[in-house]
């Protein structure tokens, strides 16, 4: 089947013949019609994650897919042929940049009905860091203070309306130009990160999503209220991940030094501070579809290209400037 692929860290992005998806006892089928792209497949490209997130090549990029069904394992009771579904693949079964791909069923969901096929494969990934960075961490209610950067980016664009369903009050970064559409998107308060300093502007926050990391992770929980919480995307990666991850000591250690002076100010603080590396769930992405469907959570896909288009959409996550999502459709 066409799949685009990489070699090996840093390779560039291909297209080749790949061997057909092996369907497992538990896996759905999927017959790929749009696949979501994220700045994770330029990173796993990069090697970034390498660390903790190994892979053997060739390796088909992609971790968000909706399509149809084409067939399930002798174990799957909740999907069938011709079921419209979406998913985001769990690590190391990525693969969504090809004409079919084989998910675990607990990572699938019916897709919302009321969305294109593009919208509902822009979802998986940014919804699913969004619910559990603002549902679990967090636990985001009504009366709270949240704070959301790039807020016209993949993840910003979910979290500000979920954040808004949740009862919270929103303040977000992004460029001046975009200040409307997140106003109508829910944002309350919008810092023009060009020419305004969020730090000087906000203060009493109770939780904050960071997605850059770095000196604005630092800047970030300085706006928190003692007792709130800052989950970092972006890292860096806390001793709390690595043993979840199952990393052996070395990796523990490195990972605790990278690690040190974020938490140690968090710690002066009086403050939280996570890192989410997001995981599939299938069950998460159906109470999502829920929200959509119900008008609570729409989409933002900014732009779209021609499978043959891949190794282009991916190039363009690093240029940035699209609002929302960028999908690359099925073969």
């Amino acid at each position: 089947m066409r799949a685009f692929l990489i070699d090996g860290y840093t390779t560039p992005l291909h297209e080749a013949d790949a061997a057909e998806p092996t369907l497992r006892d538990d896996d759905v089928l999927i017959a790929v019609e749009a696949a979501g792209l994220n700045l994770l497949d330029e990173k796993v490209r990069q090697g970034e994650f390498k660390a903790f997130l190994p892979y053997s090549f060739p390796v088909i990029l992609g971790h968000d897919v909706a399509g149809t069904v084409i067939r399930v394992g002798s174990r799957v009771r909740s999907f069938r042929a011709g079921d419209r579904v979406f998913a985001r693949p769990r690590d190391n079964r990525i693969g969504t940049l090809a004409e079919r791909i084989a998910v675990d069923q607990a990572d699938v969901a019916l897709a919302p009905a009321s969305v294109s096929v593009a919208e509902a494969g822009s979802l998986p990934l940014v919804a699913l860091t969004a619910w559990q960075a603002l549902v679990e961490i967090g636990q985001v209610g009504p009366g709270q203070k949240v704070l959301i950067h790039a807020g016209a980016g993949g993840v910003g664009t979910i979290a500000i309306q979920l954040a808004k369903h949740l009862g919270a009050s929103v303040a977000t970064t992004a460029s001046g130009r975009n200040a409307d559409f997140l106003r109508e998107l829910g944002a309350d308060v919008v810092i023009d990160y060009r020419t305004q300093d969020f730090a000087e502007q906000l203060t009493g926050y109770d939780f904050v999503l960071d997605s850059l990391g770095g000196e604005n992770l630092e800047k970030s929980m300085r706006v928190l209220r003692r007792g709130g919480t800052a989950v970092g995307i972006a890292g860096p990666p806390t001793p709390a991940f690595a043993s979840r991850r199952g990393l052996n000591p070395v990796l523990r250690l490195v990972i605790g030094a990278l690690s040190r002076k974020v938490r140690s100010q968090a710690k002066k603080l009086g403050v939280r501070y996570e890192f989410l590396f997001m995981r599939a769930d299938g069950a998460q992405l159906a109470q999502i579809a829920g929200l959509v469907d119900a008008g609570v959570i729409r989409p933002v896909v900014g732009a779209t290209y021609a499978f043959d288009e891949a190794p282009a959409a991916l190039a363009s996550l690093e240029r940035g400037g699209t609002r929302g999502k960028t999908v690359v459709l099925g073969a």
